[in-house]
């Protein structure tokens, strides 16, 4: 399933310092079908290079993460269970800075 990832806010140092990311998602399930759960799990793998707990914990993002699935907020769509189509664009924004 191909996806556009982007990470702000900070958490782009979390990846190389690369804020957009194309990338292609394979689900590992019996459906077929790709969730933020499953999403995250896959980004702490394959996108995250250094200081996962930065980004996430336990199984979700961490307190502070703003998540966007195609603009709307996920904690309207479901959170861990928002289902993802192919050419989604996934936003990560972290909203904690120093100051």
């Amino acid at each position: 399933m191909q996806l556009t990832l982007e990470f702000g806010g900070g958490l782009e140092l979390l990846c190389d310092s690369v804020k957009i990311h194309d990338v292609n998602v394979i689900p590992n399930n019996e459906v077929d079908k790709l969730t933020m759960k499953d999403l995250l799990v896959w980004v702490r793998t394959n996108v995250i290079k250094e200081r996962p707990e930065m980004f996430m914990k336990d199984d979700s993002v961490r307190p502070g993460v703003l998540v966007l699935v195609n603009d709307c907020d996920w904690e309207l769509s479901g959170q861990l269970d928002t289902p993802l189509e192919e050419k989604d664009v996934v936003v990560f924004i972290s909203t904690l800075h120093g100051g």
